[in-house]
């Protein structure tokens, strides 16, 4: 009922529910954890967040949490169009410091797994864009941390000027890879 495709960093996945459509609309189960567990992704997730985001170009992240409180993401947009980015921080990973950028929509209903030792943002792509995403720890604000967006070292093409993307001014803030504490092994 749904397909797992590995991306260019093998922990981090895309998942695509079965859409079942007719004249009325449609209908997905977005998210069933047998399905997933027959997959070889068995999580448990504890707390579902949406977001709305009003302008095209609103970046939110990139964002993660340190232990106790680290977490799995499941991200989706239900309405609009995404960028999603997720940047590895597990220090001993062959891939540390590279990221995955997929987009997600409405239309395309993709989802982006992202594991824990992952950094996450994504920038809006259309006005009005709904993100939706399960977590498997609550917010933990003690353990709440970030990655400077527009690192050099990263080189996330997050495909609009960064004169154009909006930001809150904790996510303007956040220090660069090379100056973080090695949170994930």
């Amino acid at each position: 009922m749904l397909s797992v495709e590995e991306t260019a960093i093998p922990s981090v996945k895309i998942i695509t529910p079965k859409r079942h459509g007719d004249h009325r609309g449609f209908f997905s189960e977005v998210y069933k954890k047998s399905d997933l567990a027959a997959a070889g992704i068995d999580l448990v997730f504890v707390q579902d967040n949406h977001s709305l985001s009003a302008q095209v170009g609103t970046l939110r992240g990139l964002h993660f949490q340190s232990a106790p409180f680290a977490q799995d993401k499941l991200v989706r947009v239900a309405k609009g169009r995404a960028l999603d980015v997720a940047v590895d921080l597990r220090a001993s990973s062959p891939t540390f410091g590279q990221h995955v950028a997929v987009e997600l929509s409405g239309e395309n209903w993709r989802q982006l797994l992202v594991p824990v030792g992952f950094a996450h943002g994504f920038v809006t792509l259309e006005p009005d864009t709904e993100v939706l995403y399960k977590v498997t720890a609550p917010y933990g604000p003690a353990n709440d941390h970030g990655l400077a967006f527009d690192d050099p070292a990263l080189g996330i093409d997050w495909r609009l000027p960064h004169s154009e993307l909006v930001l809150s001014d904790k996510d303007r803030k956040h220090p660069r890879l090379a100056d973080l504490p090695r949170y994930f092994g």
